[in-house]
Order: C-alpha cells, then structure tokens, then sequence
C-alpha cells in the first residue's frame, strides 16, 4: 500500500481545496429546493467554480472500466446511493439528495458532501440523514495516530446498525491529495483494530453510505455510473476529507456554511 504522507505545504494546499469544494457547496445551498433540476445545480456549481479558479475533478473522470463522468459534481436523490448523474427532473418536496463535490486547485483535491432535504421531508428521511451525518462523525473522532482504519469503520457501522439502518460494503472512503482516489481505502464497517494504522500526514475521505432499508446495492440502467438500493429504500451520505494530525484529526472540508458537528463530538 503507497500512501502519500502531506508535508506542511501538502497540508496548506489540500486546506485550501477542501475549503474551496466546501464553499462550493455553501454557495448550492439557497437554490436547492422544489422545482430546481440537478442539471440546474450543477451548472451553478460549475460557475462557482469557475469564480474559484477552481476546477471539478469528476467532469471528465474516467476510472478504468467507466465512461467519462459528464458532470461537475454528482446529485444522489432518494434511493439513488451515490453517483447520480444530474439531469432535467425537477426535485419535489420531500426529495433528499447527496451532492458530492470534487474540487482541484493548483494540483490539490479537495472533496466533500452533504445532504440537502427538498422542502419538508418525512420524519423518516429526516431521521436518515441526521443518523448518516452523526454516523460519519463517529467514524472522524477515531481519527489519531495509533488508531487504525477498522476502528473508523468499526465505529460507524455499530451506530449506524444500532439505530437500524445498513452501511453500504461496496464503496469506501479513500486517500486524497495530489490525486483524486489514492491509497487507503477507508471501509465505512469492520473490526476495531485491524487494517492500517492511522500516523500524522494522512489525508483521507470518510463518507458512509447509510441505507433505510437493506445493505444491497445495484448499479442502475446503463448509465455506467449511478447505483441505487436494491429494495428502493431511501439511502444517505455525508463526506468530508480529514488529515492526521500529530494530536488528532483535522478536518479539511470546512467553510462558513458548514452544518456544525455533533454535540457528542465536543463532548
């Protein structure tokens, strides 16, 4: 396993990309509501970007086996799990939907998500993506030299399983910094302990992937990208990018308009 370890400047420059991918998101938030389309919200990201001088990792990207991804971020509605392209269906209320934004500036990735409820949603949907916000943070405050990443995963699977809800298996966190997807993979479950121990200058993404109903998932049509809960159920993700810090963790992919964390966090 190569993992990158950021130096002070790495550190500076994956700050400012994560804070720039944040903002991006920032910007997103008084337009999403009933009526706007996907394809709407990522043309307001692109501009944004634009004004950043930032540009969008994923329009373009093309993993080996997948065609090229046509949009500047991906918007995961409802059942959809993650990579939903955007397209001309207006949200409605009641929609929840995952906006995953990908950020490069000069040379760093800066790479975050969060959930946006359309106008008012069920108690249901609500609870999902409170629960999927909080399981994230679970999997963050493991986040210190010595630990290791099943201790991440481990943390967010026994909460989000406790209040009865599946983690998603086939997609993880990953480590990021000069390129968009670099060693380790960051498993969203697992056992306390195992897999590789976390040390300072560590950059990686934490997103679980929470599903209302059961853990299986599909990819959808022939798109080659999206992929949506095998039984419709609803599913939720939150994404931030954090560093090993000497002492802890810090995370990268915060703005002005970052939903505060958790109170167990400071607790």
């Amino acid at each position: 396993m190569s993992i990158t370890y950021k130096d002070a400047e790495g550190v500076q420059g994956m700050r400012t990309a994560g804070r720039l991918a944040s903002e991006v998101l920032d910007y997103l938030t008084p337009h999403i509501k009933p009526g706007i389309t996907t394809r709407e919200i990522d043309r307001l990201a692109a501009e944004c970007m634009k004004k950043q001088g930032s540009v969008s990792a994923t329009l373009g990207y093309q993993p080996s086996g997948y065609p090229p991804y046509p949009a500047s971020l991906c918007t995961s509605v409802n059942h959809v799990v993650c990579h939903g392209i955007p397209n001309d269906k207006p949200l409605k209320k009641g929609d929840i939907v995952n906006v995953d934004v990908t950020v490069i500036k000069d040379g760093w990735f800066g790479d975050t998500s969060r959930m946006f409820m359309v106008g008012e949603v069920s108690i249901a949907a609500k609870r999902l993506c409170q629960l999927t916000y909080d399981a994230m943070w679970h999997g963050i405050v493991q986040v210190k030299p010595g630990m290791h990443l099943g201790d991440i995963g481990a943390s967010i699977q026994k909460f989000a399983e406790s209040n009865g809800f599946s983690v998603v298996r086939e997609f993880c966190g990953h480590g990021i910094g000069r390129t968009f997807h670099e060693d380790p993979q960051v498993l969203h479950y697992g056992k306390p302990g195992t897999l590789e121990e976390l040390k300072p200058g560590m950059t990686f993404t934490i997103e679980p992937m929470i599903n209302a109903g059961r853990k299986e998932v599909k990819e959808l049509g022939s798109d080659g990208w999206t992929i949506v809960t095998k039984d419709h159920s609803l599913s939720a993700q939150w994404e931030h990018t954090v560093l090993v810090t000497e002492t802890g963790y810090e995370v990268m992919t915060l703005s002005a308009g970052s939903p505060p964390p958790p109170p167990f966090v400071n607790a």
